[in-house]
């Protein structure tokens, strides 16, 4: 029986240094395991900042798209702008006798359609007969003694000016009484 208990006590020892080092070893996987939780919410953290970084960054690009989809055909309707310059001229110059003509009208039609067409890219004329006069949106070709005028008034238009989504893409070519 001593020899029993010799061994019993011999056991406890070994016990608690094994039951000792398993709780060594069960605290070290707690830091363990609250560290890898540290960097898992940091991970998480940059991946939601990075990913709501990139679509900022896909909605501005969109925009940006937009914007230079808007202003693409600016270029292209500055050159064909002279087409309808000349519509305008032959307009002003038919004679009354030529006014129910059949071709005169149908010419005229082909107008009224570029006229549509631009309407539709958001090209808008400017209307600026007497009007006052403004740097922003007209220039000067000449300027003209008139009666009953005030000074600075547009009295005709010499050339036509428009406007593309609501900015300048040509000023009115305008005569002003002095």
């Amino acid at each position: 029986m001593e020899n029993e208990k010799k061994e019993n006590l011999e056991k406890q020892p070994a016990h608690n240094a094994s039951h000792n080092e398993a709780g060594g070893e069960i605290e070290e996987l707690k830091k363990k395991l609250e560290e890898c939780e540290k960097q898992k919410a940091e991970y998480v953290a940059g991946w939601q900042r990075a990913r709501a970084d990139f679509l900022n960054y896909k909605k501005d690009e969109v925009e940006r798209f937009n914007e230079i989809l808007k202003y693409a055909n600016a270029e292209f309707i500055l050159k064909v702008l002279p087409i309808l310059d000349n519509f305008d001229l032959v307009e002003k110059n038919i004679t009354e006798d030529l006014k129910n003509n059949e071709y005169v009208k149908g010419i005229l039609q082909i107008k009224v359609q570029f006229l549509d067409f631009l309407k539709i890219q958001e090209v808008e004329p400017i209307n600026c007969l007497g009007k006052k006069f403004d740097l922003n949106f007209h220039e000067v070709v000449a300027e003209v003694e008139t009666d009953g005028k005030e000074a600075g008034t547009i009295i005709e238009e010499v050339q036509k000016g428009y406007l593309i989504n609501g900015s300048l893409l040509r000023p009115a070519k305008v005569k002003v009484a002095k």
